[in-house]
């Protein structure tokens, strides 16, 4: 009886699952049809159709001209966003089902709804990775903040896949907590479809698990990645020297892609100067909070996980305010601190934070766009939500090391 109580709630919660997936996708549709875009989507979309259909390397003129005709009805001209594939050639797997959809609004739809998923699934994750216990109603506001937050509705927008490589680092680290260290490996090298976001977290990880003597996370990334690289190499023999091409050109197109690079764009000699002194400090910082973490338990460890995000959208690698969905899980583990210190009192305070930055990058961004000839984003947006994330994580630090006290292997806790 009991056991078939559990298979219709079974039951009920798949075909709910698929009813609001279905739903989402006719919503989804109707917006594509309306509003042209997620060019984020349409350039990997196009690359994989064009290798599946025709061998087509992904990263070849040919198909860059094919995107390039398809977002501006003609050749990129100087100055213009080249919409080339820079992504891993393994990324195709991920991509390949929708590439198999001639129709590109319906294919956007569909993504748009996983992507949907995936952000509901980070910011419940980002709640329980440190066990906050939240009422419901709280959640449900956290689920509005995450989804409308300018860094949550534009990598939405734009369909970019960071938002799968957010999820997929946070399942990584449940699982590295729950001790099911064969699940972390494998997702860990499917993050690796955009590499300069998880570059430094991934070595991080690797370096604690080392030192922990969890072997198996390292073994099974090391293997994943070989698979990967290795079947890719089947497919097409030189992907790596031609995905290093499309890297090495990709910030000659784009606009400038770390706070050091704008403050270059800004002031010149001085911006350089400043530039490599942020780099040298927040290095310095990274590796002497990686060594003080070497043999911390679980709880520094997500940590230092999260500050190893933050300074890495400000270290001086590539990377984008589209991106700073990243920085969600730092951002409620941060919260969950100020709820463990203060209990109550920090409901009030959180509510003020998340106010005073949706109201404030959404009045940032609006007031500093750029429409000259199409939508471009001020580079001033790659200051403030790390900059939050950072005070906001430290603030709490000296409370991490006091109350690290979950021992990861007599701690199973699931979800």
């Amino acid at each position: 009886m009991i056991k078939n109580l559990l298979n219709k709630k079974y039951y009920l919660l798949i075909l709910l699952i698929v009813t609001l997936f279905s739903l989402l996708t006719v919503a989804n549709y109707q917006f594509s049809k309306n509003n042209p875009g997620g060019n984020d989507f349409l350039v990997h979309w196009i690359g994989a159709k064009k290798f599946l259909a025709e061998g087509v390397s992904p990263y070849s003129d040919q198909t860059a001209l094919e995107i390039q005709k398809t977002v501006y009805g003609r050749p990129a001209m100087t100055g213009e966003h080249e919409l080339r594939v820079a992504y891993p050639l393994y990324s195709i797997f991920i991509f390949a089902p929708f590439a198999l959809i001639k129709d590109f609004t319906v294919a956007r739809a569909l993504w748009m709804s996983v992507l949907e998923f995936s952000i509901v699934g980070i910011i419940i994750l980002s709640i329980r990775i440190n066990h906050w216990k939240v009422r419901p109603w709280m959640i449900g506001s956290f689920l509005l903040f995450g989804i409308f937050f300018y860094h949550g509705i534009r990598p939405l927008i734009n369909g970019n896949a960071v938002i799968l490589v957010t999820l997929g680092l946070l399942v990584a680290i449940i699982a590295i907590r729950n001790g099911q260290d064969e699940i972390a490996g494998l997702i860990l090298a499917f993050s690796t479809i955009k590499p300069q976001n998880v570059i430094l977290v991934l070595f991080f990880i690797l370096i604690w698990a080392a030192f922990h003597r969890r072997t198996k996370i390292i073994t099974w990334f090391a293997g994943t990645m070989v698979l990967l690289v290795g079947f890719s190499i089947l497919l097409i023999p030189d992907w790596i020297f031609q995905n290093i091409r499309e890297v090495l050109r990709y910030s000659s197109y784009n606009p400038p892609g770390s706070p050091g690079a704008a403050l270059i764009a800004w002031w010149g000699n001085i911006g350089t100067r400043l530039s490599i002194g942020l780099s040298a400090l927040l290095s310095i910082l990274l590796v002497l909070e990686w060594w003080k973490s070497r043999n911390s338990g679980i709880k520094q460890f997500i940590w230092t996980v999260m500050v190893t995000m933050t300074i890495s959208q400000w270290i001086g690698i590539q990377t984008d305010p589209g991106n700073f969905i990243l920085l969600y899980p730092a951002l409620f583990v941060g919260l969950e601190l100020l709820w463990e210190r203060w209990d109550n009192r920090s409901y009030g305070i959180s509510y003020a934070f998340l106010a005073f930055l949706f109201v404030s990058i959404w009045v940032l961004f609006l007031t500093t766009l750029n429409i000259d000839y199409q939508p471009i984003q001020s580079s001033i947006l790659l200051f403030p939500f790390p900059l939050f994330v950072f005070i906001l994580l430290y603030w709490s630090r000296w409370w991490v090391q006091k109350s690290n006290h979950i021992n990861f292997k007599n701690n199973k806790i699931d979800l």
